[in-house]
């Protein structure tokens, strides 16, 4: 596990932020490179699949030029829904870290284990740079409730 990583995250969700997304930022890395980058993009493509963290699974697909991303981690900003749960599992990453608990929507520790919900086996580690994380999100939420 590499703070610098979630830096970069972090980096991506400002940028989301900034645009009027919810502001999550993942990234992927293997073998200490970073191998794809994510953002959500939700309203900007009018797509409810794009999520941060399918983003970033996406580009490590075309990267690598395989759908299977052993050996990676994912490192976001906000626990994962069950959707990209899923995606993760599907995606055979093998290590994810998060910021923010999400303790009505996550899906990796929060509302389910993804080990026990997949049948998968991925090292998950929660709560990292988890002040930040959850700092960008409560500015967002609040600026939007005032406007």
């Amino acid at each position: 596990m590499d703070s610098r990583f979630m830096s970069r995250a972090i980096e991506l969700a400002r940028v989301g932020g900034g645009q009027g997304e919810i502001p999550v930022g993942a990234v992927i890395v293997k073998n200490g490179v970073i191998i794809g980058e994510g953002r959500n993009l939700r309203e900007a493509q009018n797509r409810a699949l794009s999520h941060a963290e399918t983003e970033a699974i996406e580009a490590a697909n075309r990267t690598l030029g395989d759908w299977r991303l052993d050996g990676c981690s994912l490192y976001v900003t906000l626990e994962p829904c069950l959707m990209c749960a899923g995606a993760i599992a599907a995606a055979r990453i093998s290590e994810v870290v998060f910021g923010a608990y999400d303790n009505e929507r996550g899906y990796i520790v929060s509302r389910a284990d993804i080990n026990r919900l997949a049948g998968s086996k991925i090292t998950v580690f929660g709560g990292i740079k988890e002040d930040e994380c959850k700092q960008l999100l409560d500015e967002f939420f609040k600026n939007i409730r005032q406007e």
